[in-house]
């Protein structure tokens, strides 16, 4: 399994996050992906972005301007309610990462640290 198994969920994530914010086009994000490391193709991101509007979590359309056009995605509704639930997922397993280090972090509440933590700490 090579690094784009691992980290092709990641790259879709951050799609789906920019996407929440504001409408994004493949340039722009590859752009934005690039600044965290990411170095994608268009023959990457493209079928990326293609497959999360097939899947309903992005809708597209052309914008024109002059002689140009730019195909932009913005976020549905599933794609919001994925981002949510992706996000509570994540953040179990960051604290599951990165135990050892949160424990020692006064900055983390308790509560925010993910419920297997929470259960450890108990003694459950």
């Amino acid at each position: 399994m090579g690094e784009k198994e691992i980290y092709g969920g990641l790259v879709r994530l951050h799609v789906l996050h920019h996407a929440s914010r504001e409408p994004i086009f493949g340039q722009g994000i590859m752009d934005e992906l690039a600044r965290h490391g990411y170095r994608l193709s268009p023959g990457t991101m493209y079928p990326i972005l293609h497959g999360l509007e097939r899947g309903g979590y992005l809708r597209s359309s052309v914008e024109k301007a002059g002689r140009r056009s730019r195909r932009t995605y913005v976020m549905t509704a599933a794609g919001r309610k994925a981002l949510r639930q992706a996000k509570k997922r994540v953040w179990e397993l960051f604290t599951e990462l990165f135990e050892e280090e949160l424990s020692r972090s006064p900055q983390v509440e308790p509560s925010r640290r993910g419920k297997s933590m929470a259960k450890r700490e108990q003694g459950q």
